[in-house]
């Protein structure tokens, strides 16, 4: 019996010595190597609040891009890997934006935390980034909720910026919810999911109605989110960016923040706030994408006054064509903006 006991203390100091390891474990992003090379992680101060950053570039006399991640609240650095072309001639900044992942702070009150707030924060970003790399222009691209946040900033300050590049880009959120319930039904009646047929059709009502948006789980399981790739919160634990309590940041982050951020997106339509821009802007959709539709952002970009625009969709893709066609982005952004 005491041989037990001894066992189970020994077990229980062993989960707990683990769980330490795991929760304050040093995190960081991996070396690139060359002279003027840079990959760093760091927190800097925008705003009066302390954001985390993570800078990744063969060479930091390339281009710069600011890549603003969506949600709202979900981080997209502990998926810089699919990044690794693009860091070969662009210098690519991602950062947690205010109340989000590494970003999200257990003191700070995030009550009354809004788009208006996080496009000032980006706007703050930009010209600390511009100022650290000697750029008089950086290039601003961003991904779903990113996009109704990089729309803004390039329609408030589009001095700023080389170009804005949406990617899985907001639109009139009702008819997009719409187009996803639509593509979401269709495809469980393909798989002959009666029960997730039914669940969907009762909840139709409300998304018409542009009260809600259709449940992600239901989206993602028919590939309305990725097909080529597998992307899950296993990924974030595994990566070397991010801790156990980064991870409980993140979680926090989503829980105290998403649901209002969401709730503004739909009482202020971005077609209603940005109609024209006065820069290059490209809006990139991949062709099975169900959480930002692409037939609404297609009707969303015929309806921007702009001198040059463009619409480039990725037909393997869902909702990351960056990342899922990472070599056809690649090309594209090469082709683009390398002179």
């Amino acid at each position: 019996m005491k041989n037990v006991k001894r066992l189970i203390k020994y077990v229980g100091v062993f989960i707990i010595i683990i769980l330490v390891i795991a929760l304050f474990r040093p995190t960081w992003t991996s070396n690139i190597k060359g002279d003027n090379s840079i990959s760093v992680l760091e927190q800097v101060e925008i705003n009066g609040t302390k954001q985390q950053i993570m800078i990744r570039g063969h060479d930091q006399n390339n281009p710069v891009i600011i890549y603003v991640h969506g949600g709202p609240s979900v981080s997209e650095i502990p998926y810089a890997k699919y990044e690794d072309l693009l860091e070969k001639d662009f210098t690519v900044v991602n950062y947690d934006q205010r109340g989000s992942g590494k970003s999200y702070h257990f003191n700070e009150d995030y009550s009354n935390l809004t788009a208006d707030v996080l496009v000032d924060d980006l706007l703050e970003l930009t010209d600390y980034i511009s100022k650290r790399f000697g750029k008089e222009k950086v290039i601003l691209i961003g991904h779903s909720y990113g996009t109704y946040l990089g729309t803004t900033a390039a329609y408030k300050a589009p001095e700023k910026y080389e170009a804005y590049i949406g990617i899985g880009q907001v639109s009139n959120m009702q008819e997009s919810e719409i187009d996803n319930l639509n593509y979401t039904i269709s495809e469980a009646k393909k798989a002959g999911n009666t029960e997730d047929v039914k669940y969907l059709e009762g909840i139709a009502e409300t998304i018409y109605k542009g009260e809600a948006a259709v449940p992600r789980g239901y989206v993602g399981k028919y590939g309305g989110a990725t097909r080529l790739i597998n992307m899950s919160d296993g990924e974030i634990l595994l990566s070397r960016e991010y801790n156990l309590l980064d991870f409980i940041r993140y979680n926090y982050g989503v829980a105290k923040t998403q649901e209002q951020l969401v709730k503004e997106v739909f009482d202020k339509p971005l077609p209603k706030i940005v109609t024209k821009l006065d820069l290059p802007f490209y809006f990139v959709m991949g062709k099975y994408d169900a959480m930002t539709s692409s037939n609404a952002a297609k009707n969303y970009f015929d309806r921007i006054e702009a001198d040059q625009k463009e619409f480039i969709s990725f037909e393997e893709s869902a909702h990351y064509p960056l990342f899922e066609e990472k070599e056809k982005f690649y090309k594209w952004m090469c082709d683009t903006f390398i002179k």
